[in-house]
């Protein structure tokens, strides 16, 4: 199994309307095939260790390295990274297995 996080802190600049766009994209990646597929923003947890100033963050169930390599050449991903690149400052990508 491996676990694929993908954290976006997206421009302030961006309207509320340009935010949903970018989650409503976000989320046509649930239907490339994995294991599971998790979209969310910060918790309300607050403790010194955690990270709150992300805007969105997805996590991706995969059974092994084939079907992460397949994720990432699939149509869906890479339309999503054409149309969205733009809106993020920063991105980061925590895999686990």
């Amino acid at each position: 199994m491996l676990v694929h996080t993908v954290v976006f802190w997206l421009k302030e600049s961006l309207s509320d309307d340009q935010k949903a766009a970018f989650l409503a994209d976000l989320e046509t990646l649930k239907e490339i095939d994995s294991e599971g597929t998790f979209i969310g923003t910060p918790a309300t947890t607050d403790r010194p260790v955690i990270d709150r100033s992300y805007d969105f963050c997805l996590t991706v169930l995969l059974e092994n390295m084939e079907q992460h390599d397949a994720y990432q050449v699939h149509d869906l991903h890479k339309d999503f990274l054409a149309k969205n690149a733009s809106q993020w400052e920063k991105v980061l990508i925590y895999d686990a297995d």
